[in-house]
């Protein structure tokens, strides 16, 4: 069985820390796949909010997400504090990749949880159709 790789890119400008609730726990006692996406999707609203963005207006434009990859490296347990650094690269006029690098604290030491990478494609919600991204977006959220 092939398995997904996720190159993670050599430096991090942005990072968030997302405490783990008891609500992120799934029944087998630690965060489950699909909260991990949830934690993903927080730690993008972050990092667009920092360069003065939303998912409905990056821009001018939105934003969709059309694929996410995720590869589990260890387990998130309820009072652990997850440290997110998110980076865009691979623009092309209409989309780019977010890469998340996610992190905790393990016996005093940061130990990598999840690698994780979405594409998102900018889209105009007035008209239905998928729109350019504008060189400022581009430049701000690259240098992030």
């Amino acid at each position: 069985m092939s398995r997904i790789e996720i190159d993670l890119p050599a430096d991090f400008v942005f990072t968030t820390h997302l405490p783990i609730r008891i609500t992120d726990i799934n029944y087998g006692g630690h965060v489950g796949n699909d909260t991990v996406l949830s934690l993903v999707h927080e730690s993008r609203m972050q990092f667009l909010k920092s360069a003065g963005y939303t998912e409905m207006n990056c821009g001018g434009k939105g934003l969709i997400m059309t694929d996410a990859a995720i590869v589990f490296k260890k387990e998130l347990f309820y009072g652990d504090t997850v440290i997110v650094s998110v980076k865009a690269m691979n623009f092309s006029k209409i989309s780019f990749d977010l890469f998340y690098k996610m992190e905790k604290i393990q016996e005093g030491k940061t130990v990598l949880v999840a690698k994780v990478k979405t594409a998102m494609v900018c889209f105009d919600y007035t008209v239905k159709k998928v729109a350019a991204l504008t060189e400022e977006t581009i430049e701000k959220i690259s240098s992030m």
